[in-house]
């Protein structure tokens, strides 16, 4: 006869242990059942000595369990010691392969033939059983792990770690001291690992302990034992070819859904990354059956061992509010008749459908980073031009979106979203966004929102969806209702292209036009044997219509100036759209006809091309604002470089000499303010920001390591220390301090540390940039790219 128990607990990692522990505190019957011949394997086969984090640090913890950062070997001691003290039913060595039943009569069957019957199942079998390959040519053959054990046992080897999250942090920084290591990021920067580790690896590669290879792609394993291996990785500059003599990857681990679905749990979409819908109490769909920890998408050691203390109230039928419950209270103070947290949580799921696919758990941590709005009938969300990039959901009231080109606002009402276009295309807002009645507001950081459309399958589908359909009413169809847009939109598809590759070539047929979503292309002509380039494109643009138009073949090459995404339009619908509406063609033929000419202009003076070419050569091309001299203006008076340096404490932002030239015009040594800028990319204490205006500045929390001005490619970073504006009188009669208008980039007399500085367009000056205005003759002007050729054709 089979054993039974009420609750049957599945894996002892942090949150099995936790409800475990909770229920046999409770004296509640009960079995935690563990695979693995110990508790927490996934700990427990950490690295030896690691230091386990506390996170999240704003929760409180709710478990019998003692839990606080440590050591590995201290916190396991701690948790074997505390189940002991609790009395907890713990058996190990045993691996589920089925559960059935229902609630009140589940049946766990264990390997070997065991049975236990239980009135509930809580699952919290984690994910490490089933670890992400790298899928590589080649990699039967190399030494490849994807676990470390202990980082003692390797010495003088040439290690690469493929990852980018904690435990690959972890490893190439324990694995460092005794080896050559490289860690291989997919990204730019280290976004999905907590802020100390964070820290770490980018002190460890500041320091040159360890070197990292940025928006690298592995795609291949090349050679052998005796003539050594390398591996192929894809990079933005190009391919690199590391040697190794291990390769340890650390890129998660995909959920067991084929056991879990065989229990009977449902999954929102067949995405293998898709999580199982559960309830706010953790219930699956199967009455009577809980998900917990990682498997729930809360791998976090404190959050899993609050949800196993959760589940077991639940279970338990005890009111239970999630620890989070008083910061959400706290956001949603503002809001009449958001007084219960859950009703609000409710209200929010009904009101927006682009909610609906979220669990409840997921709504709560995607608010958790949001912040709750609620402007009055006239108050502006934010304007045209405006550099913000969040994302707005709307819950009650409406907005009107008004930007030129529209002949009328655009009304966007509760349930609907808006700011996609400066969250997919990182540039200025397209439209400015009024309340047109009172309404309530969640505006999410960029970060967070695509966490969670990277994690939710059916809300990118969505946001591309939006984004497409708002694209070609902004840009092409204003007047065409949703509805008349379906063909167009159903034939359209996502396009990406690297930096100077070809998105169409001169000659090729005209069968689509392309709507630029993130990035900026120029176009260009084969002019007496060479190319010119005639104009530049940036994202929320559209290029490729005068084929359509004229249904001949291409009359110039559309080449990606960085990388670019685009929403590629085809023929045959576009055509039909413009036979349909006069009002569309009417629209798109006077594009048509500005570009023609402009690049009949630029043919008779290739030199604009010629322009065009050179500003793209110094990175204009991914720049939002940048200073230009015309030096047939320019009188060398250097009042520039005095203002600048009297306006941000003797440490002038700006090079007037340094710098590129061609013909009259001169690009200085001065911030770009990037559309994606490099210098925030590894920023360890988050200080360089972007106001909304688009300056991007350095706070005063910046500590000095020098990560940006090493990340920036135009050199216009420097290590200094701001110091009082110098004396005149103290100068000239005692020699004290330096001149007066020198900028002086050298450490202070007391050992100061030198911090970046960069020019930040003198945001906090009503009057604008210092240099501009303190030039005598007009010479200097800071540009956006869209006028690049006008500053060069106004003489």
């Amino acid at each position: 006869m089979a054993d039974a128990v009420k609750i049957a607990i599945i894996g002892a990692g942090p949150a099995g242990l936790s409800a475990a522990a909770h229920a046999a505190t409770l004296g509640v019957s009960h079995r935690l059942i563990e695979a693995s011949p110990q508790i927490s394997n996934t700990i427990f086969r950490y690295q030896r000595g690691k230091h386990v984090m506390a996170e999240p640090g704003v929760l409180p913890l709710r478990s019998p369990l003692r839990f606080e950062a440590g050591t590995r070997e201290r916190i396991l001691d701690h948790w074997q010691h505390d189940l002991e003290r609790c009395g907890t039913t713990l058996q190990t060595g045993a691996e589920v392969t089925a559960i059935s039943g229902e609630q009140g009569a589940f049946r766990v069957q264990l390997q070997g033939g065991a049975e236990l019957v239980a009135e509930y199942v809580v699952l919290a079998i984690g994910m490490q059983g089933n670890l992400r390959k790298l899928g590589l040519d080649g990699e039967a053959q190399a030494p490849i792990q994807y676990q470390l054990d202990d980082p003692d046992e390797y010495h003088r080897e040439k290690i690469i770690v493929v990852g980018a999250g904690d435990a690959a942090i972890e490893n190439a920084l324990a694995l460092a001291p005794h080896n050559k290591v490289t860690i291989i990021n997919r990204r730019d920067h280290f976004d999905r690992a907590k802020p100390a580790n964070n820290e770490a690896i980018l002190a460890a590669i500041e320091a040159g302990n360890l070197s990292c290879i940025y928006n690298a792609t592995p795609t291949t394993i090349a050679g052998d034992q005796d003539s050594g291996y390398k591996l192929l990785v894809k990079t933005d500059g190009g391919e690199s070819e590391p040697g190794f003599d291990r390769v340890i990857a650390r890129l998660g681990a995909i959920p067991p859904r084929r056991f879990v679905e065989s229990c009977g749990i449902e999954f929102p979409d067949k995405d293998l990354s898709a999580l199982p819908e559960l309830s706010a109490t953790y219930e699956s769909n199967v009455r009577g059956l809980y998900v917990i920890g990682a498997l729930a998408g809360f791998p976090l050691i404190k959050q899993a061992m609050n949800q196993g203390y959760e589940v077991i109230e639940a279970i338990e039928g005890r009111e239970c509010a999630p620890a989070d419950e008083p910061l959400l209270q706290e956001k949603f103070a503002d809001v009449p008749g958001w007084d219960n947290v859950n009703q609000a949580l409710e209200d929010i799921r009904n009101a927006v459908p682009m909610m609906a696919p979220l669990t409840p758990l997921q709504l709560r941590e995607f608010l958790l980073d949001s912040t709750v709005h609620t402007p009055a009938a006239g108050d502006v969300v934010f304007k045209r031009n405006d550099y913000t990039n969040s994302f707005y959901s709307i819950v009650s009231g409406a907005v009107s979106v008004s930007a030129p080109g529209l002949d009328q606002e655009i009304r966007i009402g509760a349930g609907d979203f808006f700011g996609e276009m400066g969250l997919i295309s990182g540039r200025r807002r397209t439209a400015t966004i009024t309340a047109t009645e009172p309404c309530v507001l969640i505006e999410s950081p960029r970060r967070t929102t695509n966490k969670l459309i990277n994690s939710v399958p059916a809300i990118r589908r969505l946001l591309d969806q939006t984004f497409l359909k708002r694209a070609i009413q902004s840009q092409i169809a204003p007047d065409v209702p949703d509805d008349a847009l379906g063909a167009l939109a159903d034939s359209a598809t996502l396009e990406s292209f690297d930096s100077g590759q070809e998105l169409f070539h001169e000659g090729d047929p005209g069968d689509s036009l392309h709507l630029i979503r993130k990035g900026s292309v120029t176009i260009s002509r084969e002019i007496g044997g060479r190319e010119v380039v005639l104009s530049y494109v940036p994202a929320g643009q559209y290029i490729g219509e005068m084929a359509l138009i004229s249904e001949l073949p291409r009359s110039a090459t559309a080449r990606a100036a960085v990388r670019v995404e685009t929403i590629n339009l085809k023929s045959e619908p576009f055509r039909a759209l413009l036979a349909k509406y006069p009002s569309v063609r009417k629209r798109v033929e006077a594009v048509y006809k500005k570009r023609m000419s402009s690049n009949a202009s630029a043919r008779r003076d290739a030199n604009d091309g010629s322009v065009l070419s050179f500003l793209m050569e110094q990175g204009l091309g991914e720049a939002t604002d940048v200073l230009l001299i015309d030096e047939s203006l320019c009188v060398r008076c250097d009042q520039c470089e005095t203002a600048c340096a009297a306006t941000h404490g003797q440490l002038s932002r700006l090079d007037r000499e340094a710098g590129a030239s061609y013909a009259h015009l001169h690009v200085p040594t001065s911030c770009r303010h990037c559309e994606h800028p490099h210098c925030m990319k590894d920023c360890p204490p988050d200080a360089i920001r972007r106001s909304p205006g688009g300056e991007v500045y350095i706070t005063d929390a910046c500590i000095g390591c020098g990560n940006c001005e090493r990340n920036c490619p135009y050199g216009v970073i420097q290590m200094g220390v701001e110091k009082p504006a110098p004396s005149l009188w103290s100068w000239l009669l005692f020699g004290l301090g330096d001149e007066p208008g020198r900028s002086n980039n050298s450490a202070g007399k007391s050992g100061q540390q030198k911090k970046a500085t960069k020019c930040d367009m003198c945001k906090d000056l009503p009057a604008g940039p210092a240099c501009v205005r303190a030039c005598p003759t007009g010479a200097a002007q800071r540009v956006r790219p869209e006028a690049f050729l006008q500053i060069y054709k106004r003489d």
